[in-house]
This record gives structure tokens, sequence and C-alpha cells, in this order.
């Protein structure tokens, strides 16, 4: 664990949607204020998606916090890496309160940063990370829902784009939308048929 001075603000960062087969790449940054229940904040992975709402919303109650996006025409551009920093990057700068420190879910950050650490599975270990992860999860997934009403071939609104078996099986009977990442292996390869 980081032991940080008390008047330290610290954000805590994380990406969601990085394997996913369409959409786009979203990151939040979340600083956290005081009354946030810590016992609530976990790798959002581990939550119910009932709970994660509820818990987005205390989140967003007891925190600083913006939202990041990379497009799938940035993904297919850039590739996810650098997209999933740039979503980074685009949350970081949204935020209306400067961390003097910046915690990263993972190996990489974006370039130009100072005053950051990046932390393998910081969503697991670090209670800033995990609001920032459980904000993004939120936030993509109520967007992957939105997009089903109009593409309902894919089962978005339950696999939020990965590459589930309803998904693949919509792709073969029903071709790739503009928001399918074009560059992915299964989506590539229905394009190369």
């Amino acid at each position: 664990m980081i032991k940080l001075k008390e008047k330290n603000i610290t954000a805590g960062i994380d990406e969601v949607g990085r394997g996913c087969l369409a959409g786009p790449v979203v990151s939040a940054a979340v600083i956290l204020k005081k009354g946030i229940n810590l016992d609530l904040l976990k790798d959002s992975k581990k939550i119910s998606f009932k709970r994660r709402l509820e818990i987005s919303d205390h989140i967003k109650l007891h925190s600083h916090y913006a939202i990041g996006l990379a497009s799938v025409e940035e993904i297919l551009d850039l590739n996810i890496l650098q997209a999933s920093l740039l979503s980074m990057k685009r949350a970081l700068d949204k935020l209306t309160v400067k961390p003097d420190l910046i915690l990263i879910d993972g190996n990489f950050a974006p370039i130009g940063l100072k005053n950051y650490k990046t932390i393998i599975n910081g969503d697991e270990k670090i209670k800033v990370i995990s609001a920032a992860s459980i904000i993004a999860k939120v936030y993509r997934d109520n967007l992957m829902i939105k997009l089903a009403d109009k593409f309902s071939n894919y089962a978005w609104e339950s696999n939020f784009g990965y590459g589930t078996k309803a998904h693949l099986e919509g792709l073969k009977k029903f071709g790739v939308t503009t928001h399918h990442r074009k560059g992915f292996k299964p989506v590539h390869k229905i394009l190369s048929n």
C-alpha cells in the first residue's frame, strides 16, 4: 500500500472495455471525498450488475469524477492500448480538481503525466482505483445497453460488446456494424470472408 500525507489529493484511474469487440473504451478518473463508504469499493468485475449501479451512485455523490472515451475509430487508428491511454488522459483532463498523485490500474500510463504510479491489479488493491473501475464499468455498460436498442442482434444489453457466443452468432448472421472494432480478430475475420 502507498502511504500518503493527509493533504495529498489522489486520483484513481481505470479503463473498461479493452477486450470488447464493439463500442468505445471508457476510463474514469476519481478523487474520493470524505463520507465515502470504503467497504463498498472493490474490483467492478466482482460486483453484480444491480449492485454496481447502486455503488456507482454512492461514489458519484462522494467524489470528484470524470469520464473519458476513445472511439471505435480511434481504437482502429491507434491500437487498443494507445486508445485506452487516450481515454485515461481525457478523463484526467476533465477532472475539476487536480490531483497531486495519480494511481493507475495496470502497467502503462498516458504520456506526459507527472506524479503517477501504475499498479497491476490496482482495481483489487487500491480503493480509489476500485471506485474508478466501478464508475467506468457502469458508464460503459449503460452505453452498450442504449446501443442494443438500435442494434438488437448482438445481445449487447447482456454481453456489453464482449465476444460471447450470442455476439459472435449475431456477427455471423447480421454482419458488422459501425460500432464494431474492425481490427479485432473475430470482426476482421467476418469482414475478410
